[in-house]
């Protein structure tokens, strides 16, 4: 008799706590999206960082990742690496919807062109050729148009120059690759330009050094989006020994 009066007593206490523990999922990927898991980690099918189910029913966060011939592949390559782990939303866009080449190497189609891009929650810029991108009119007024859209503006690398020219650097705190730092200061005298430093934030704006740092620079987002945690998770994913948190700089705003 005792025995059943525990169990009426405390079954349904079980079954509550059963059903409260976090459930964690693949991002939609493809086979394994069935799959379901009650710690935080990576997947054991794909290797994904796993998300919270809960927050699938929120909009993922969007990237757009603004290319041109001749961009630096890892200049967008490894942010676009730390992004997807994090479970961000990240697509292409060029001028035209035509292949790109990067670096005199690799052949990319873009998904969109400036005409039809969606808007993202963060627009980013790499380096390499910049100077055609940084001198048009035509893509300068695209990133003029995006701007009430804009949550966060993002470049790597000489990308800093395209943020320049569309007027975003000004009163910031920025840093470009090391060789045109004194370039950027000549092209943007408002802006206050820094060497020797991975990233920098501004809030709104953040840039980072040169290729590598781009990754540096892309964690720190991610970490500011979705936690720390989350951020060590993608970096140990990806086998990045060198993140090491807040080795940037973050500069506040009053």
């Amino acid at each position: 008799m005792k025995q059943l009066l525990f169990l009426f007593l405390y079954l349904p206490v079980i079954s509550f706590a059963q059903k409260s523990l976090p459930t964690y999922v693949c991002p939609p990927c493809g086979a394994c999206d069935t799959l379901v898991f009650h710690q935080p980690g990576v997947c054991t099918a794909c290797g994904m960082l796993l998300v919270n189910k809960d927050s699938l029913d929120k909009p993922a966060t969007t990237v757009c990742f603004y290319l041109y011939d001749g961009v630096e592949v890892l200049d967008f390559a490894g942010p676009m690496e730390v992004f997807a782990h994090a479970g961000f939303k990240v697509f292409t866009v060029a001028k035209k919807k035509a292949p790109l080449v990067s670096q005199r190497i690799l052949t990319i189609v873009p998904d969109y062109s400036i005409k039809n891009a969606p808007p993202a929650n963060i627009l980013a810029f790499f380096g390499g050729d910049e100077e055609a991108s940084a001198n048009d009119p035509e893509v300068m007024a695209w990133i003029h148009s995006r701007d009430k859209v804009t949550d966060t503006y993002f470049s790597v690398c000489t990308g800093a120059f395209i943020l320049g020219r569309a007027g975003l650097l000004d009163n910031q705190t920025v840093t470009t690759f090391h060789s045109r730092i004194a370039d950027l200061q000549r092209a943007v005298p408002k802006a206050k330009v820094l060497e020797k430093v991975r990233y920098i934030d501004n809030g709104r704006v953040i840039t980072t050094a040169g290729i590598s740092a781009g990754i540096d620079g892309a964690l720190h987002l991610v970490a500011k989006l979705r936690g720390e945690e989350v951020a060590a998770l993608v970096a140990k994913q990806m086998e990045y020994d060198k993140y090491v948190p807040g080795q940037g700089m973050v500069v506040a705003h009053p």
